[in-house]
């Protein structure tokens, strides 16, 4: 795994989602140029999974670090990937003036899988690309953990957000992906702002 903050240009291989209109992806891209506020469920798991030891925690589609950096704040060796370059290395600089320094690199997925049972915690959270569930699984240490927080179909009646059934998930889909972890928490919400699907998940 290589930290590509110091190249020169951003990935351009594979799907650029940076490069699709707000519309087109709603917050489902790897670039996350807007500010979107920090996830409550995530930052309430964060403070219950720290642990005095270095956990290796990763932020996929992690946007401007806004949960990769308080995954460094809690204790966590924290690493996070995406595919927007300047936004990698915004994080990084943040990172670093906080004095919680990050490992991230600029990466389509799909061209460069993620490392086997490296990770003890996988965050995503706002990003739906359904083949890269297999790399997330397996990403996982045995006995680490999977934080995953993103929109379902019934955000469409909310009138905001993502169209696209490619960045909606259906009724459980997200639970399916994961059924053979054990399952700490579930749900969907449906009311206003927001219909997501919320999933924490242990690999045994």
């Amino acid at each position: 795994m290589t930290a590509d903050v110091g190249a020169d240009k951003t990935e351009d291989s594979g799907r650029d989602e940076a490069r699709e209109t707000d519309e087109d992806r709603g917050e489902q891209g790897l670039s996350q140029r807007a500010i979107i506020p920090f996830s409550p469920f995530v930052a309430e798991w964060i403070a219950a999974l720290a642990r005095p030891h270095r956990s290796r925690a990763l932020d996929i589609a992690m946007g401007r670090g806004r949960h990769a950096l308080p995954l460094a704040r809690a204790g966590f060796r924290t690493f996070g990937v995406d595919i927007n370059f300047d936004a990698v290395r915004e994080t990084v600089h943040a990172a670093l003036d906080a004095g919680t320094p990050i490992v991230s690199w600029c990466a389509d997925l799909t061209q460069y899988p993620l490392p086997a049972a490296w990770f003890d915690l996988v965050v995503v959270t706002r990003y739906l690309q359904r083949d890269l569930f297999p790399s997330i699984r397996a990403t996982v240490r045995q006995g680490g953990i999977v934080l995953y927080e993103t929109f379902t179909v019934r955000q469409l009646a909310l009138g905001a957000g993502p169209k696209s059934p490619d960045h909606l998930l259906r009724e459980g889909e997200l639970r399916e992906y994961f059924e053979d972890f054990e399952i700490l928490f579930y749900e969907e919400t449906s009311g206003a702002p927001e219909a997501v699907a919320r999933l924490v998940a242990r690999r045994v």
